[in-house]
């Protein structure tokens, strides 16, 4: 599959895995797809980025990826959906977190040396990767830029797409500025 990426979009993924690296996380997620595209320069998604106003805010997509973190990945409608029911998760993080420490229902290890071998992609990571490839065929592109990796983390339910929504980045707003024009959302 990576035989069809670009340049750009070979080094997300192994920024991915440095990101994953830093945070001692067991995986690579799309979380850390998201971070490493943050730290991009100089390729498409990057220019979508900050043609989007989201250059120069990698901190707050930091904070609000902690935050959902410290949720056990929880996104704001998956909060606001167990508020419905009466479950209140701030109330709970406050108690597990009371007990246990804070950030403890996030996953995050302490001893971040833990590991030394090549870090796993999980599940989320996947489905970004094979979405992004989805979205080039049926954009006829002929290979997976950084710019697919990063519609593909708009339409994949989750934290990530959250966020970037929460910061004015959507998959249309993504495709007016990539490729001009109102076009359909990719499936």
């Amino acid at each position: 599959m990576f035989e069809r990426f670009t340049k750009d979009a070979r080094a997300v993924v192994t920024g991915a895995v440095e990101q994953a690296d830093g945070a001692g996380a067991r995986s690579v997620d799309a979380e850390h797809m998201l971070l490493a595209l943050l730290e991009r320069e100089g390729s498409r998604a990057s220019f979508a980025l900050a043609a989007l106003g989201l250059a120069g805010r990698g901190d707050a997509v930091r904070e609000a990826l902690g935050e959902a973190r410290r949720r056990a990945g929880l996104s704001q409608a998956d909060t606001d959906a167990l508020a419905g029911l009466g479950i209140d998760v701030s109330e709970i993080v406050a108690r597990v977190e009371e007990v246990h420490g804070v950030g403890a229902m996030s996953g995050d290890r302490k001893d971040k040396g833990w590991w030394s071998g090549r870090r796993s992609f999980g599940r989320g990571a996947k489905e970004v990767l094979e979405k992004a490839l989805r979205i080039a065929v049926a954009r006829r592109d002929g290979h997976v830029g950084d710019e697919h990796i990063l519609l593909a983390l708009t339409v994949r339910p989750g934290v990530p797409a959250e966020v970037l929504a929460d910061h004015g980045v959507t998959y249309e707003a993504l495709t007016r500025v990539l490729y001009g024009g109102g076009e359909a959302k990719a499936g």
